[in-house]
């Protein structure tokens, strides 16, 4: 049974897990592997929603809240880089992602096309530093 002190490492699991199943999605259509690529797209929708609500249920007012990052120097600069284009990205990312998904569940696939250029690398984006911001957080 996981408890609250969990949470921080399942949303980078499900950060990291978000952004294989992107690069394979990716991969797929590119192989013009329709249905492989949305089978990855629909997971790392279902990834990314899981890591919403651990993120939330974690940060939760009475619960954890933030964890500060305590090293001092050029490492500080370069966490906090990440974290604030991380933040704003993922405030982004999310009706980016509704649009593209409904644009392909509508199969206005020009128009899927359009967004996701934009919407793929964005939300790689936020998986990866996820993680990064996960790494350096608990285990630096």
């Amino acid at each position: 049974m996981l408890s609250l002190s969990d949470l921080p490492t399942l949303n980078a699991a499900l950060n990291g897990t978000s952004a294989i199943l992107l690069s394979l999605g990716y991969y797929f259509i590119r192989q013009k592997e329709i249905e492989a690529h949305k089978r990855c797209m629909l997971a790392a929708v279902t990834t990314s929603t899981l890591f919403l609500i651990s993120y939330l249920t974690y940060h939760l007012p009475g619960r954890f809240g933030s964890v500060h990052f305590m090293r001092t120097g050029w490492i500080r600069v370069v966490y906090f880089s990440i974290l604030t284009s991380h933040t704003i990205l993922a405030v982004v990312i999310v009706p980016l992602v509704l649009i593209a998904l409904s644009r392909a569940w509508k199969a206005q696939f020009d128009r899927h096309r359009r967004i996701a250029r934009w919407t793929f690398p964005l939300w790689l984006y936020v998986s990866l530093t996820g993680v990064i911001i996960y790494w350096m957080l608990y285990h630096q």
